[in-house]
C-alpha cells in the first residue's frame, strides 16, 4: 500500500510546474488529488488526466485562492467529492521582479493578494474539516535567504509565508495538524524556463553547492514525504530544497 492511500490532497496552482509535479506526485503516491487553477483549465485537465492514467484519483477546480469565497468553495468541493481532506498544498503563487523605483500599489496587493492572503484564506477553509493528522505544506522560496536585488515584494512575500508557517504550527499544533514550508531555490519549470541561459539565472545558479537548477519533481517528493504519516513529528519546519544554498 503507498504512503498516501486513503488521503485527500488539495494542491492550489497545480494546473503546471511546481505545482503540477506536486500533485502527479501525491497522486501516483495514492492520494485522492484536488488539482486547483486559476485560468489555466488546459493545464489542469492535463495533470488530472495524467493522474488517473497512472491508477489515481484527481479532479480540476478553478478557483482564486486570494478570493475568500472560491477559496469555501474550493474545499466544499473537495469534500463533497471525497468525503474528507487531509492534505492542503499551498502552492499558488507569482512571481513579478522590478527595481524599488519600478514597484506600485497594484504590484505590492497583487502579490500580497496571491502569495500570501490565499495561503491564508485556503488554510482557514481547510482547517475547519481536518482531523489530527492533516498536514499542510506552503510553498516557499529561498528568496529570502538570496535577497537578490529587483526582487523585493516577491522576497517580503516569500518571507511572509515563512512567518506563517511558524506561527501556525503553534496555533494548530494542539489540535495535531502539522504545518511546514518547503522552500525551493531556482526551479526549472514552464514559468521559469524563459529566465535558462540568462544572467540572472547563472548568477542564482552559481551560489548553489550542487551547480544545478531543480526540477519539480525533486521538489514534490520533499512534499509527499511532509504529507505523509511518516513526518508525524516534523511541525513549524522551514526545509530549504535548494541544492545546498545557505
Amino acid at each position: 500500500m503507498s504512503k498516501l492511500t486513503g488521503k485527500v490532497a488539495v494542491v492550489t496552482g497545480a494546473s503546471k510546474g511546481i505545482g503540477a509535479g506536486i500533485a502527479k506526485t501525491l497522486g501516483a503516491g495514492g492520494a485522492a488529488v484536488v488539482v486547483n487553477y486559476a485560468s489555466s483549465r488546459e493545464g489542469a485537465d492535463k495533470v488530472v488526466a495524467e493522474i488517473i492514467a497512472g491508477g489515481g484519483k484527481a479532479i480540476a477546480v478553478q478557483a482564486d485562492v486570494a478570493n475568500a469565497a472560491d477559496a469555501k468553495r474550493l474545499i466544499a468541493t473537495a469534500l463533497e467529492t471525497y468525503g474528507h481532506l487531509d492534505i492542503l498544498v499551498n502552492n499558488s503563487g507569482i512571481y513579478e521582479f522590478a527595481p524599488l523605483e519600478e514597484i506600485t500599489e497594484s504590484d505590492f496587493h497583487k502579490s500580497f493578494n496571491i502569495n500570501v492572503l490565499g495561503a491564508i484564506l485556503v488554510t482557514q477553509a481547510a482547517v475547519k474539516h481536518f482531523k489530527e493528522g492533516a498536514s499542510i505544506i506552503n510553498i516557499g522560496s529561498t528568496a529570502p535567504l538570496m535577497r537578490s536585488e529587483g526582487t523585493t515584494v516577491y522576497t517580503a512575500t516569500k518571507g511572509a509565508l515563512d512567518s506563517i508557517t511558524g506561527v501556525l504550527a503553534k496555533e494548530l499544533g494542539p489540535r495535531k495538524i502539522r504545518i511546514n514550508s518547503v522552500n525551493p531555490g531556482f526551479t526549472i519549470t514552464e514559468g521559469t524556463g524563459s529566465y535558462v541561459g540568462s544572467d540572472f539565472a547563472e548568477g542564482l545558479i552559481k551560489q548553489v553547492p550542487l551547480g544545478r537548477a531543480a526540477v519539480p519533481g525533486e521538489i514534490a517528493s520533499i512534499v509527499a514525504f511532509l504529507a505523509s504519516d511518516e513526518s508525524g513529528w516534523l511541525t513549524g519546519e522551514l526545509i530549504n530544497a535548494s541544492g545546498g544554498l545557505r
